[in-house]
């Protein structure tokens, strides 16, 4: 028996391709090698700072595993913690100068894989990808198999 791979699975798989791509070509370009979850702070962190909280959320993984990148990624020189000015208690970690010009190559190198991707299947299967993707989705459904 056949079984295809269902849509998530589908995007899992299209993801891991970026990624592989994206971390594989950066340690080709001489850049410190990063771990999939270090790249996943840098792709949902905000320009003036996000707390580990608002990471963890937007990645969809513990506090404690966004505290343990975010660490290494402190440790490289590539963010930094500085306090939040709306919370005394809060702390935001956001990109130091090298880390922005890391993210900089990063998204180039992005730019290039959908250039590759778009040779491969076509530019106007990402162009409908793209548009799929940033359709707005909605609430997730609360739904009941048959």
């Amino acid at each position: 028996m056949t079984t295809s791979r269902n849509l998530p699975q589908l995007l899992i798989e299209a993801k891991r391709w970026f990624d592989d791509a994206l971390l594989a070509s950066m340690r080709q370009a001489g850049e410190q090698p990063l771990t999939a979850a270090q790249a996943a702070v840098f792709a949902t962190l905000d320009a003036e700072g996000t707390s580990i909280s608002e990471l963890a959320r937007r990645i969809g993984v513990t506090r404690q595993t966004v505290h343990q990148a975010v660490h290494g990624l402190i440790a490289m020189e590539l963010l930094e913690q500085v306090p939040d000015p709306a919370s005394a208690r809060s702390r935001l970690i956001r990109t130091t100068a090298e880390g922005a010009r890391a993210h900089r190559r990063a998204q180039a190198v992005l730019a290039v894989l959908e250039e590759a991707l778009a040779d491969r299947i076509g530019p106007a299967a990402v162009d409908a990808l793209r548009e799929a993707l940033a359709a707005p989705w909605g609430e997730p459904p609360l739904v009941r198999a048959p």
